[in-house]
């Protein structure tokens, strides 16, 4: 019998869940699905550029946006207010706590929020009810520990 493998989605398979299979649009999501973390439209055009890919900042912009519609990447605001973007594999709809200072993010159990969206949607009537919570912070490293440390 043949081991039993879990199918992995492509980056041509997430961009036909956003519209028209494109090479352009297929670098974008391949280049997110290898960013570390969370990374906003403008560093990752950065870094598409820097190799050497043609893809326009409005391509990126809208690449990343429409995934995040269509749940294959979640997205959060930094302090200043931009969007950053994260791959996201698998239909799990996650929310991350995100160091203020340094970027680094961390998913956390989210289950009681989803529970309490569930119930609004339920008790209102209300169909399709999305919902964002943002939570942010000092990491450890980065915290008042490490400030002291850095002024020795």
């Amino acid at each position: 019998m043949a081991p039993d493998h879990q199918w992995t989605p492509t980056p041509s398979h997430d961009v036909t869940l956003i519209g028209r299979l494109t090479q352009q649009r297929t670098v974008v999501v391949a280049a997110l699905i290898r960013a570390d973390g969370f990374v906003g439209a403008q560093a990752l055009h950065n870094q598409l550029a820097a190799g050497g890919s043609p893809v326009g900042l409005s391509t990126v912009y809208r690449t990343l946006t429409a995934l995040a519609a269509v749940g294959r990447a979640d997205m959060v605001r930094d302090t200043g207010g931009e969007r950053l973007f994260r791959y996201r594999p698998g239909p799990e709809h996650r929310h991350y706590l995100i160091c203020t200072e340094c970027g680094l993010s961390r998913p956390v159990d989210s289950g009681p929020v989803e529970e309490w969206a569930d119930t609004i949607a339920q008790t209102s009537g209300f169909a399709s009810v999305r919902h964002t919570v943002e939570l942010s912070g000092v990491c450890p490293d980065c915290g008042p520990q490490q400030a002291a440390h850095q002024r020795r």
